[in-house]
């Protein structure tokens, strides 16, 4: 009885509180080649009354080091500001919105210089199975479904009466502690959990301002993807044809933008040295091709299958 009503009060805690982060850690593969490289980040699901977000808690502290930089350099009234970013600790540059009065789920991404949200259509059909596994401080149960190419294996548990989890999974009558898929090369597992306070605009975003007040720029601060309004919706079958034409040209951005009349661009390499803007592409694409040939082992495998 005593164990019966600890449940009922722990889950009225869960379903009452609005402000819910679950930390998950999570490994992956990104070269199949290299099965031995398992990366690591420490991701954040922050579940409200009517949503949740996924996102790296890497590129969050980042983006938060950048904000309290640029507003140092605001307070000592710099005219030109240097915003330094340094991408090489926060891998996972995408978010995860889910809009849970809408039942609509959303990968939030950049591709050149432009923000997308992009709705995810597809449904997850899961299977409940009977077996039942301790994982971490939880009791849970297995379930299976496929899902972006892959064959995935989750654990949810019931004690925590939340129906999301990590990535784009949800739909089960319980928080997802445990996901990964056949050969373990993206495995998220929950590691602890916290409350946290609502985020405003105002703390998301910090404007540049000239000393009459004149707004010149806004540098958007806070989870790395800017402010919602910022953002195009699509659908996924644009975002396969925008992913692919960033994967094949990414310098497609850099192109556009030098055509724009009025808009000059200078490029210099890591020595400070001047760069012509066809050594800046080749450079880009360069590295592009190399980076292609490492990340070919994406969440999403299907991804790389132009012909879906």
């Amino acid at each position: 009885m005593k164990k019966l009503i600890a449940f009922f009060v722990f889950a009225a805690i869960f379903v009452n509180a609005q402000n819910n982060r679950f930390i998950y850690e999570y490994k992956f593969v990104s070269d199949s080649t290299k099965k031995d490289v398992v990366a690591s980040e420490m991701m954040f699901l922050d579940i409200t009354k009517n949503s949740s977000k996924y996102y790296s808690r890497e590129v969050y502290v980042q983006d938060s080091i950048m904000r309290a930089d640029l507003e140092k350099q605001m307070k000592a009234g710099v005219s030109n500001f240097n915003i330094k970013r340094n991408d090489a600790k926060g891998k996972v540059r995408y978010k995860v919105t889910k809009d849970y009065q809408k039942n609509k789920t959303y990968l939030n991404v950049r591709i050149g210089s432009d923000s997308y949200k992009v709705l995810e259509d597809r449904v997850l059909d899961w299977k409940i199975l009977p077996e039942k596994e301790k994982i971490g401080n939880w009791e849970a149960q297995k379930a299976t479904t496929e899902f972006g190419g892959r064959k995935w294996t989750a654990w949810f548990c019931e004690e925590i009466p939340l129906s999301d989890g990590p990535y784009k999974f949800k739909g089960l009558p319980g928080l997802i502690v445990k996901i990964s898929d056949a050969d373990n090369s993206h495995v998220m597992e929950l590691k602890g959990s916290t409350k946290f306070a609502s985020p405003t605009e105002e703390n998301m975003e910090s404007a540049v301002t000239t000393k009459n007040g004149a707004i010149t720029k806004t540098v958007v601060v806070g989870d790395g993807f800017g402010s919602s309004k910022d953002e195009i919706e699509i659908n996924r079958e644009k975002y396969v044809k925008l992913f692919w034409e960033d994967r094949e040209d990414p310098a497609k951005s850099i192109k556009m933008m030098q055509g724009r009349e009025g808009v000059v661009m200078k490029f210099k390499d890591q020595s400070g040295n001047d760069m012509s803007m066809s050594d800046m592409i080749k450079r880009r694409e360069d590295a592009q091709k190399e980076a292609n040939k490492r990340n070919n082992n994406l969440i999403e495998i299907d991804l790389l299958n132009k012909s879906k």
